[in-house]
C-alpha cells in the first residue's frame, strides 16, 4: 500500500475513532511528539537567523521580492 492511501486510512481512523481509541494511539506516539526539537529552540539556528538579519540590515545582502523570485525560475 503506497503512503499516500495508508495517510488516508489513518486519516479516516482518526476522525472515527472513539475517545478511548484516541488517547491510546496518542500514548503510543507521544514519545516521537516529544523528540521533535522545535526550531525555535535551537541555538545555531537562532544564531544563523541573527547572523542574516544583520547581513541584510547593514546593507551586505540584498533580499528579493516574491515577484523577482519567480521571474528567475
Amino acid at each position: 500500500m503506497i503512503t499516500t492511501a495508508i495517510r488516508e486510512k489513518l486519516h479516516d481512523y482518526i476522525n472515527e475513532a472513539d475517545d478511548a481509541k484516541i488517547k491510546v494511539l496518542y500514548s503510543m506516539m507521544e514519545i516521537d511528539f516529544e523528540e521533535k526539537v522545535s526550531s525555535w529552540e535551537d541555538e545555531d539556528f537562532l544564531e544563523e537567523l541573527d547572523r542574516r538579519k544583520a547581513e541584510f540590515e547593514s546593507g551586505k545582502v540584498r533580499g528579493s521580492t516574491w515577484e523577482e523570485i519567480k521571474a528567475k525560475y
